[in-house]
């Protein structure tokens, strides 16, 4: 991050609680305080946080529609008809396609699956992938991550005899479509106890609801959540209550015995098996996984999650891998030529939001080239391509900014949309984009505050270097998984220097290496790397003083663990007053 951040430090929590948790549980303070702040007051939460347990999942049956769901899937099974998994091309829906083709296909041979191409049919259901289902003899498509909106095509579906189950958790519209079933937490009418579950998720309580109606032992469909955890990280749901409890058990699958995709794909990249984490998917497998829908087409992603011999997962993960490279090269580019267009004044608008449009960029990278964007100038962010005659892109908010209601309020201007608060998508016609952009920058204008745009680093606690202890860091490692939520804590220690080994290192040097001391505890030296921070290297080396904010972090490497500090900013000791 930029030197321009604001830290802010959280409040402690009731001194009171943590004391009695700290004498409770036989924990630093610290860890007791973290713990409060996130509602764990007792021996018995504190036991139950740490030990997740899957008979802590909801009962799949609370969620609404879901005995309609398995009996028409039931039905379909018993009785063999034809069934399409349908699901969108990002991980969350091909995940989620995958965990659900591989447990109906325990069952039947009547099934198959069905990916729309980004770049023809786009995001959702499509009159296209309807009319293949009709045509190729299918009597039900399942739907994952996507179709709480698709009224239309429902009706559609419906008038060529085509029966859907819709599994979604986007935000539905008044109206519900009129399909056999419709799963999904967020419906105003459904009394699911969780509303935050990915799209894969959502599909795994159909998957779970069916196999409880039908004596299928649970044991059997564990194996799946390394397919679940891998949409659950990348799709950025929060990591708490029964998303944190599937992630904990989907990472041990992940680590212990992944589906032969995914071990593929932890070989691809250079990730060691056993030692994958939550930042291993959001960072390496989750955007090659993303790349095969940007690059060519989501069922690559698909067949390579579902490959059940490892000759042919990695010859799928291969070609993935290579999309993986081409996508990288075509993103640095167009970011390259977006900065330049901001920069430049090129753009439709860089007061209170960027909007930029070029016809000629791919369609499948202006969601990376947004958040790029964001990063740069820190401010609600839309970036506009051209396909299929009309304009189309992808739009990234700022902490504290609901970006979906801002381009609600454009909807007449629309062809579609959708997304969450800080990322969707939209569709227009040309001749609307100006008035788009000039319409977006002034609702915006409108709403945000100055302080939002300054990002802001937000500390738990301040640490010294002497209280991490390998008893501390092992305790802060049952915190895990991380995520939206359930953050990895940051803590700040102040007036630290570097050892002398301070390097740039990376691609082009723009991280640094570091081995940080604290000046009162010189015996106490720490590890860091500090990304993007290459900047502060000639001070640094200089001898002079910092303070610091970072996230502790297990470095697994060549068969040894060493606790490192992930430094999240650094500031000169001479700019505090």
């Amino acid at each position: 991050m930029s030197k321009e951040c604001k830290w802010t430090v959280r409040e402690p929590a009731d001194p009171a609680k943590v004391e009695k948790l700290s004498a409770e549980v036989g924990i630093d303070r610290v860890l007791a305080d973290l713990l409060v702040k996130r509602g764990v007051e007792t021996f018995e939460q504190a036991r139950t946080f740490f030990r997740p347990a899957l008979t802590d999942l909801h009962d799949p049956f609370l969620m609404k529609d879901m005995d309609a769901a398995v009996e028409r899937l039931h039905k379909a099974i018993t009785t063999g008809e034809k069934i399409l998994v349908y699901g969108d091309y990002d991980v969350d829906g091909t995940t989620a396609v995958a965990l659900v083709f591989s447990f109906i296909r325990r069952f039947t041979s009547s099934v198959d699956f069905y990916i729309p191409d980004r770049y023809d049919e786009g995001y959702g259901v499509s009159y296209k992938g309807i009319d293949w289902a009709f045509e190729g003899g299918f009597g039900l498509i399942i739907t994952l991550d996507c179709g709480i909106k698709a009224i239309d095509k429902a009706e559609y579906a419906k008038s060529k005899g085509v029966d859907m189950i819709i599994c979604d958790h986007h935000l539905p519209e008044d109206t519900i479509p009129a399909a056999v079933a419709v799963l999904d937490p967020k419906r105003e009418d459904c009394n699911y106890p969780f509303d935050d579950l990915s799209g894969c998720g959502v599909g795994f309580k159909l998957v779970q609801a069916y196999s409880q109606r039908y004596d299928v032992p649970f044991d059997s469909i564990v194996p799946l959540l390394d397919l679940l955890v891998v949409s659950i990280a990348s799709d950025l749901v929060t990591m708490v209550g029964e998303n944190r409890t599937l992630a904990h058990f989907g990472l041990r699958q992940l680590n212990e015995n992944p589906h032969k995709g995914l071990l593929a794909m932890i070989s691809l990249s250079n990730l060691e098996p056993g030692h994958v984490t939550i930042d291993d998917i959001v960072f390496k497998i989750g955007p090659r996984i993303n790349a095969a829908g940007r690059m060519e087409s989501g069922r690559l992603a698909v067949e390579l999650l579902t490959a059940v011999d490892e000759q042919q997962a990695m010859f799928i993960g291969e070609k993935i891998n290579e999309n993986t490279n081409d996508r990288k090269n075509i993103d640095r580019e167009v970011t390259r030529e977006a900065l330049e267009m901001v920069e430049s004044g090129n753009c439709l608008a860089r007061e209170n939001a960027t909007v930029v449009y070029n016809p000629r960029w791919s369609k499948g990278i202006v969601g990376i080239v947004a958040s790029r964007l964001v990063e740069a100038y820190y401010k609600p962010t839309v970036v506009l391509t051209k396909s299929n005659g009309f304009v189309t892109g992808s739009a990234r908010s700022i902490a504290g900014f609901d970006l979906y209601e801002a381009i609600e309020s454009c909807a007449d201007l629309l062809e579609n949309f959708g997304g969450h608060v800080y990322a969707a998508g939209l569709t227009l016609k040309e001749e609307n984009v100006d008035e788009f952009a000039r319409r977006i920058d002034g609702f915006i204008a409108g709403k945000i505050t100055a302080e939002m745009l300054i990002p802001v680093v937000d500390i738990d606690a301040a640490l010294d270097f002497s209280q991490i202890t390998p008893k501390f860091f092992r305790i802060l490692k049952q915190f895990q998984p991380f995520g939206p939520g359930n953050n990895n804590p940051v803590f700040v220690t102040e007036n630290v220097y570097d050892a002398g080994g301070g390097r740039k290192v990376g691609a082009g040097g723009m991280h640094l290496k570091l081995d940080l001391i604290q000046e009162s505890q010189p015996y106490h030296q720490i590890p860091a790397i500090a990304f993007n921070m290459a900047d502060y290297y000639d001070y640094i080396k200089s001898g002079n003083p910092l303070d610091v904010c970072y996230s502790i972090v297990e470095n697994y490497y060549r068969g040894s663990s060493t606790i490192q500090l992930r430094v999240r900013d650094l500031r000169e000791r001479e700019e505090i007053i």
